[in-house]
This record gives structure tokens, sequence and C-alpha cells, in this order.
């Protein structure tokens, strides 16, 4: 069962494993990035400033449901890794086939809830004056797609747990590129508008879904599941899920933060208000493109050896990750210090939001050098299948401190309050993650017990 592709993660140099996996995954990042990044400079171009903040109104409730299908993913590419290192074919192959269910059952059950309660959900979220409209005609048209991106992001994640990052890497990529050719068609040429919009984010999740399909039917996939696979196993899904609940529930921290932003932010200046975020929003996801990619690399490799109990391999994987992202996080830093205003102008010549936004992002940026520490620390323990300091750690940035200091700093320092909660967030959750990273290489990951 254990092929070249994946015996590979515990042999190979660390370094280069490091850089194979975390390559494509960067790419894909980044494809994946400038697709949402270039649908909102289209969408801010060719509809208006408005139409950008009823897109980030609806980002909340679809991110949930797709964070589904990349939870279930993550969390059984978390036990395939362990499995494959271990040479257990069946538990890989049963593990793989109950995310599948798991992925259809929730995903569907949540659109049904999602379509039933549309008028009520989207004010909520902040799809307040001139932007609910627009808000609800996207709403309505993405919630139809999004059950496929969750088996996409699911399957994407267990491509990866194979060794394959190349395949993964055209996963995101095929989306991307489809959705900026039917933006184009859609939008500029026939002048669908929001709906257009709609149906170009949906029709390349369905390009997506028909290429991961495909892969897992080829020969490139050591996965072949049958039919009894298919049926959900209690213990499988009892690890599923608190692994997977990692990942869903910092998802669900920022359905709820986008939820508590976007009111905040309409409370203090309105739609413009609204707007930033949306622009930072969207740059956040971008621009860390690099960072995210070494940690989506950085897991199957710590899952492996783990599993295979290479102590030694762990412990260079999380060093050498580390070092590699901080590495990149300053270049990432020092790009938006420099290019925040010609950055913003991409995206709208509104003044307002032209004149309000490099500062705040700026600020938002500010401790973007060491937040790989704690996006690397966090995905640690996941890949090792140590899912309560997992959840933990992963709620320590956005949830534990970033949502307290949302609601109390705007008290004190306006809009400004706002983009502070960031990096102080920030340097909390990095300081908290250290400590407890340190602290278990020294004790499990220690070379007397490798």
């Amino acid at each position: 069962m254990v092929t070249k592709n994946s015996r590979n993660l515990g042999e190979k140099s660390i370094g280069k494993l490091l850089i194979q996996q975390a390559a494509p995954a960067s790419i894909g990042i980044l494809v994946m990035s400038l697709n949402i990044l270039i649908d909102t400079i289209f969408v801010g171009n060719w509809i208006g400033s408005t139409a950008i903040a009823a897109i980030n109104v609806v980002l909340p409730v679809s991110f949930f449901i797709a964070a589904l299908g990349m939870a279930i993913g993550i969390g059984g590419s978390s036990i395939i890794s362990r499995a494959l290192g271990s040479n257990n074919a069946q538990k890989a192959l049963k593990t793989f086939g109950n995310q599948i269910t798991l992925t259809l059952i929730l995903t569907i059950s949540l659109v049904i809830v999602g379509l039933f309660f549309v008028d009520s959900l989207i004010p909520t979220f902040g799809g307040k004056g001139e932007i609910f409209d627009p808000a609800k005609v996207y709403y309505k048209i993405v919630l139809y797609g999004v059950p496929f991106l969750a088996l996409c992001m699911m399957g994407n994640t267990v491509i990866r747990a194979e060794g394959k990052p190349k395949f993964a890497m055209i996963a995101m990529i095929i989306p991307s590129v489809g959705n900026l050719v039917l933006d184009y068609i859609l939008i500029n040429q026939m002048n669908f508008g929001m709906a257009g919009a709609a149906w170009a984010t949906t029709a390349s999740y369905l390009c997506c879904f028909g290429y991961i399909f495909w892969f897992f039917l080829s020969k490139n996939s050591e996965l072949k599941i049958s039919l009894p696979h298919f049926g959900l196993d209690k213990a499988i899904l009892k690890e599923i899920s608190s692994l997977g609940f990692v990942t869903l529930a910092r998802q669900a921290v920022v359905s709820v933060i986008y939820l508590l932003m976007n009111n905040i932010l309409f409370d203090l200046g309105g739609e413009d208000a609204v707007a930033i975020y949306a622009i930072i929003g969207r740059m956040l996801m971008f621009a860390l493109f690099p960072v995210l990619g070494v940690t989506q690399g950085f897991l199957p490799i710590a899952g492996f050896n783990y599993g295979a109990q290479k102590f030694d391999r762990v412990r260079k994987t999380v060093r050498t990750a580390i070092l590699y992202a901080c590495g990149l996080g300053l270049l990432v830093f020092g790009g938006i210090m420099i290019f925040a205003e010609e950055i913003v102008k991409i995206f709208t010549q509104n003044p307002q939001i032209v004149a309000g936004t490099p500062d705040a992002m700026r600020w938002v940026f500010a401790a973007t050098p060491i937040v790989a520490i704690q996006l690397i620390g966090a995905a640690y323990f996941q890949a090792v299948g140590k899912a309560t300091p997992a959840l933990l750690l992963t709620l320590s940035r956005q949830g534990f401190f970033f949502i307290p200091l949302i609601l109390i700093l705007p008290n004190y320092f306006g809009a400004l309050g706002v983009w502070l909660s960031f990096p102080i967030a920030d340097l909390l959750s990095t300081l908290v993650t250290a400590f407890f990273l340190n602290r278990e290489i020294k004790v499990k990951l220690n070379p007397a017990g490798s």
C-alpha cells in the first residue's frame, strides 16, 4: 500500500521534501487567491464597490459550509497520512470512504437550511441597506455549488496526503482560471451583473469537482475504494470529527469574525467601511499564500513521519517549516508596507476607500513576519493527531484574542481599534503557540526518544 510517493515522505531530505510539497501548495493557493483577488477587482470595476461589500457579506455562509469539507478532509487526511506511514491500508481506504459520505450528508443539509433562511441570514452578516439586494442574488446562486466546493476541499487534502502535491495544485488552479474566464464573459460581455459573478463561481466549483473525481478514478491515486468503504464507521468518524473539528472551529470563528466585522464597520463607516474590510480580507488571502503553502506542505510530512515514529524527522520538519515560513512572511510584510496605496487603487477608484484603506492594511499586516510560528505550531498538533491542543491553539489567534479585541478596542479608538486588533492578536497567539510547541519538541520529539 505504501508506494514510492508516500514512502518518500519518510526518506527524502526534509528541506527538499518541504519545497516539493510546499511549492505546488503555494502555487495552488496563489492561483486560488488571485482568483478571489481578480474576481473582486472585476466586480469592483464592472459592477461597483457595493458589490464588493455584498460578496463579503455572503462569504461567511459559503465559507462555513465549504469549511466542512476542508475540516473532514484535513481530519481524515491526518489519519490517512499516519495510516500510510504505519502501512495500514484498510484504515486509509475506510477513512477516505467515510470522508466522502460525511461531506455529502452535512453540506447538502446545510445548503437546504441556508436557502430556507436566506432573508434573515444576509442582514445578520451585515447585508444591510444597499448591500442587501446584490448580496441575496449572489448568495442564492453560489450556495447551490457549495457542496461541490466542499467535496473539492476534502479531496484536495487527501490528494496531498497521498504525496501527490502537483495534482492538488492543478485541482486548485482549474476553478480559479475557470472563474476568471467566466467572470469576463458573464459580467463584462453579457452584463449579467451579480448573477454573472455568482454563476461564474458556481461553475468553477463544478470544474474542480470534475477533475478531482477523475483523479481518484485514475491510476494516479493509491486510494481505490469500493462500496463497503462508504459505510460509516463509528471509530473513524470519531477520529475524523475530533481532528477535523479543529479546522471547522477555525472556519466557524472566521464566519463569526466576518459577521462582527461587517456589522461593527457598517456602524462606524457604512458601506465604504465594509468595502475597505473586503479589500483587506482579499489581500490577507492573497499575500499570505507562500506562508499557507508551507503550512499545507508541512502537514503530510509531519503526519507520515510521526506515524512511522521517526521523531527526529518530525522535529526537523517543524524547525525547517518555521524558518521557511517566517522568511516568506517577512517578504510579504515588506511588500505591504511599501505598496499599500498602489494595491488599493487596483480594486477601486472610490476616493473614500482609497484614502482609508492603506493605513488600515498596514496595521493588519504588521505582525506578518511572526504569524508563521502560530500557523505551523497549530498545524503540528493537528498533523500528529492531538486534537485538543490543535483546537485550542488554532482558536487562540482569532477566537480567544481577536474577537474580544474587536469588541473592546473600537469603543476607545473607533475604526483604528478594529485594525489594531489584528497585530495584537497575532502577537499574543504566537507567544502562546511558541510556548506549547517548544515544550512538545523537548518532551516528545527529543533526540533520546527518537
